[in-house]
């Protein structure tokens, strides 16, 4: 049952729709996370200690992040492969152009394929720089997360990696929302307005949040 779900296009319109909120429910969370360094050193990093001590002591450490991290990566890889699924078999049943070269679907719509490319190659960076510390300018220090965060910023291609993910982030969001919202059957003509205007607040609430870390340092309110 499960193997003739995965095979149909609706099938996988739901493994993205279901996939993406779990994704966009650690975004919010990340968001607020990140927007602590605003207050100091100090409570950035121990709010970076206590992710890693969230139930003790009935969990070991790390154990919860652990599990959020393996969440996480399951709903990227189910995210990926339906979305690589189902635009190939989009192309194949369309192998040939169409005849009407005026776009008529949003700018967010038509990039969400290279942006879903940009935020996967992004996803890789992000953990070679702040949490391995592989890419990291300056210096990774273990334990540190404010001073390898300021780094990170205090680059010019680190600020320029950063921002560019961050808005295909937010065109990506806009459009997924709806999208998983009509795949789940939340969509509807009395609801489409509401639906349409969360999508576009959320996504510039999440895309400014963070953008702001960056900016913080850019700026020198954050050093």
């Amino acid at each position: 049952m499960a193997r003739t779900v995965w095979d149909s296009s609706v099938g996988k319109k739901t493994v993205m729709a279901v996939s993406g909120i779990v994704m966009l429910l650690y975004l919010v969370a990340h968001m607020i996370g990140n927007l602590k360094i605003y207050f100091g050193a100090g409570d950035f990093n121990h709010y970076a200690h206590w992710l890693r001590t969230v139930g003790e002591p009935f969990m070991h450490y790390e154990w919860t992040l652990w599990i959020v991290r393996v969440v996480l990566v399951v709903a990227v890889v189910a995210h990926a492969t339906a979305a690589y699924q189902l635009s190939r078999r989009d192309i194949r049943a369309r192998p040939s152009k169409y005849v009407h070269k005026k776009a008529r679907t949003s700018y967010a719509t038509r990039t969400m394929r290279w942006g879903g490319i940009i935020l996967g190659l992004f996803i890789v960076w992000h953990l070679l720089d702040l949490t391995t510390g592989t890419v990291h300018s300056g210096g990774f220090q273990e334990g540190h997360p404010y001073q390898n965060v300021v780094d990170t910023f205090s680059t010019w291609y680190g600020n320029v990696i950063y921002i560019v993910a961050m808005l295909a982030l937010g065109l990506h969001i806009r459009h997924g929302f709806w999208s998983a919202a009509q795949t789940l059957g939340a969509g509807g003509r009395t609801r489409e307005r509401f639906l349409k205007g969360a999508a576009n607040v959320l996504a510039l609430l999440l895309t400014a949040g963070f953008i702001a870390v960056p900016v913080g340092v850019m700026t020198g309110v954050v050093s």
